[in-house]
């Protein structure tokens, strides 16, 4: 039967509660996944009128619908309904209340071409090009019912490859490696476990199937998963249930052929990263992408992409910005929206209360837009700024009344709720301290168009504007003075201080570099521009209309009305992953610099995660969490590309390597080094850092030195001796 439905759509529908929030996420990330052969597939979500979830597709060209569903339900992560595959299921539509999502293509007809073609692909499904085999379906294996079986089910009498992860328990396991470790531990993380979880009796056994659920048996052969049980399970990786489970795994519900869901693509694109032994081959083309180890010369790993699905208010902010300046935006704006919460606290992981004090400094070079932040915080500061023009108006009268009054009459009193937050830069320091003593528990902000006017602060003189950047991200520090006369200003307020400032690469780093280890560039939270191309076209904004203020509005209502100590689990255990993959990270590379710039760009950005939260009526979405962590790492991935080097450099009290001619690089290495200490010496004699994998690897080729462990080599003995410094 030939199907004739123009529209070509089905309906999967989840009736397990406790999965209906997770297929609605799946559904909606691989919609938007251009990797994904459901991008675009998926054409409406609706609760349905048991608060169940029905999901409308598109049915790929040339499967039946109960293909189509199970193919689907497989990507998402849920059981297959069987009692759901009838065309009619789309008489049981729920209202326009219920929609989650609807795209644009829904109840779209499709061209008679689009018909035709379909028609084609289902009347040819069984027969290949000859009209013999059985040919490939898009989404799995060959036609029919038989790509779905267990490559564990396979007649043994098919001419395939058997599976080399289908190998018994007894099969002697691999030496763990970074690149497994990597791969098991991230789907650790994936499951939402610790490796505690591993050990702990009672859970164990529910805590190693939760990782295998995730992808561990895709991407892991069953010898090099038995090599990291080891490791991670020391103690009972033998037992007979454990031992049970990974076989169970790898015979029933491992297929290699199987589509990698994205966070097994990642995953993967990662671990390949790791395996240097891979890099230091010979054969491996050295332009390959994978041909780059970790090190701290990729600083926070990739700089990466922003999340294509935001958060609400993020989406909201950069909505008007053009592509080119949607990164910079999206980081700028939590300063100016930090500073509409009052009195209000966040417990860290260490149980130590901050309030939300965030500092962004957007540095990019000359004319390359860096107003592209102006209107969004415009906007937002906008309730602010109308509050703070009353109050201005107040003390001007105060300041007026009590100038007709003379030296010889009675002042008049300061009048109280004198709250004004937005400060122009050139003010002294008793005016500071006196804006942040009558704030009454608000933050004070400021927004610079240049970086270098913070030495405009009257009265901060040498360092003393860096002082102040410390202290405002610092729990519960004061900032203030102590004066005898009695008109002088004596307070020491809270130091409740929120910033934004702009300034080009080269100035950036000229006004940070007598403080490169000194706190200031860790509590600061930096973004950029990418470089354009000459010639580009003129970027265009959108308008910033009444329409974005009235969508704007809920969300800083939000701000302002909280109060006290706010409670966010989601964001605490956020925090925990990303503190954990930091030190990961930080393992790997062997990096100091990042280890130590990462702890308090975790704490950067957990704080924005809870200013989310909070201005999204204290209600957590998954878009939070992705958008948060790739901008902790944009943040990282910002200080090693415009500090990094010259903080090491610091940390050394290295000065400038003078040239003396050429210099026997393998002779400036310790006997036992690593590829970190090869790319140092690089860097200090002037040399680039990309081609060393290739000088070790000739090094290596020429028994100059022997590899022994996946990042460390050792001089050989008749080696490294050499002319230098002719």
């Amino acid at each position: 039967i030939i199907p004739e439905s123009f529209t070509f759509m089905t309906c999967v529908d989840v009736d397990d509660k406790e999965l209906v929030d997770k297929a609605i996420q799946r559904a909606l990330e691989v919609n938007e996944d251009e990797y994904s052969d459901w991008q675009g597939q998926v054409l409406r979500i609706e609760y349905s009128a048991r608060k169940k979830v029905h999901i409308y597709i598109r049915i790929p060209k040339g499967m039946t619908i109960e293909e189509a569903q199970q193919a689907f339900c497989q990507e998402i992560g849920v059981p297959y309904d069987e009692s759901c595959i009838t065309p009619e299921r789309f008489i049981y539509q729920t209202g326009i209340d219920e929609e989650v999502y609807r795209s644009p293509h829904w109840l779209e007809a499709l061209s008679d071409e689009e018909v035709a073609e379909r028609r084609e692909a289902y009347l040819n499904r069984g027969l290949d090009v000859d009209g013999r085999a059985p040919r490939p379906h898009p989404l799995r294996g060959t036609g029919g019912m038989e790509g779905l079986r267990d490559v564990g089910d396979k007649n043994p009498n098919d001419n395939v490859n058997p599976n080399p992860k289908l190998s018994t328990l007894n099969s002697q396991p691999s030496t763990p490696s970074d690149r497994t470790l990597y791969i098991f531990d991230a789907c650790m993380r994936e499951a939402g476990l610790q490796e505690n979880d591993l050990v702990e009796e009672g859970g164990r056994h529910n805590a190693l199937k939760s990782i295998l659920s995730v992808g561990a048996t895709q991407l892991l052969t069953k010898e090099e998963l038995i090599g990291v049980l080891q490791v991670r399970m020391a103690a009972n990786w033998q037992d007979a249930n454990i031992q049970t489970l990974v076989n169970d795994f790898y015979q029933k519900y491992t297929d290699s052929s199987q589509k990698m869901t994205q966070f097994q693509r990642k995953v993967f694109a990662m671990s390949r990263k790791l395996n240097l032994n891979d890099n230091l081959n010979p054969d491996l083309d050295e332009s390959s992408p994978d041909g780059l180890p970790i090190t701290g010369e990729m600083s926070a790993g990739q700089r990466g992409s922003m999340p294509r699905r935001l958060p609400k208010l993020i989406e909201l902010l950069t909505s008007k910005t053009p592509k080119e300046y949607k990164e910079a935006v999206a980081h700028a704006v939590f300063p100016a929206l930090a500073t509409h919460l009052c009195n209000v606290r966040f417990e860290y992981t260490d149980y130590v209360e901050h309030e939300a004090t965030l500092m962004n400094c957007l540095m990019a070079g000359t004319g390359s837009g860096k107003g592209c932040i102006d209107k969004p915080i415009e906007h937002i500061m906008a309730d602010i700024k109308r509050r703070d023009k009353e109050n201005e108006n107040r003390e001007k009268e105060w300041k007026k009344e009590n100038l007709k009054r003379g030296d010889n009459k009675d002042k008049l009193v300061r009048p109280e709720g004198l709250v004004i937050q937005m400060i122009d830069p050139d003010m002294t320091k008793p005016a500071l301290v006196t804006r942040l003593d009558e704030a009454e528990g608000h933050f004070v902000y400021v927004k610079l168009n240049e970086l270098d006017l913070f030495n405009q602060l009257r009265g901060q003189t040498g360092n003393q504007h860096f002082q102040l950047m410390c202290l405002a991200f610092d729990p519960d520090s004061e900032y203030g003075q102590t004066r005898i006369g009695t008109q002088s200003v004596t307070a020491r307020p809270q130091c409740r201080f929120n910033w934004n400032a702009c300034t080009t690469v080269l100035k950036g780093r000229r006004f940070f570099k007598n403080v490169l280890t000194d706190g200031p560039i860790s509590r600061i939270n930096f973004c950029t521009i990418p470089e354009q191309e000459i010639g580009a076209d003129q970027p265009i904004y959108g308008k910033y209309d009444v329409a974005f203020d009235e969508a704007l509005k809920p969300y800083i209502d939000n701000l302002v009305a909280a109060r006290g100590l706010i409670e966010c689990p989601q964001a605490w255990r956020l925090a925990k992953k990303l503190q954990a993959e930091c030190a990961e990270f930080a393992r790997l590379s062997q990096n100091e610099v990042y280890w130590n710039l990462s702890h308090r760009a975790c704490v950067i950005a957990w704080l924005k995660a809870c200013v989310l939260y909070v201005a999204n009526g204290q209600k957590w979405e998954k878009t939070i969490e992705d958008f948060i962590r790739w901008s902790l790492n944009y943040d990282l991935w910002c200080k090693m590309e415009f500090f990094g080097e010259d903080i090491a450099k610091a940390n050394r009290g290295d000065e400038r390597v003078g040239k003396r001619g050429p210099r026997n690089l393998l002779e400036l290495l310790p006997d036992t080094f690593t590829l970190e200490d090869a790319m140092r010496v690089r860097r200090q004699e002037g040399l680039d850092t990309q081609n060393t994998i290739k000088m070790v690897r000739n090094w290596k080729s020429r028994n100059y030195v022997t590899q022994i462990s996946d990042i460390s080599f050792q001089k050989s003995q008749s080696k490294g001796k050499g002319k230098s410094d002719k």
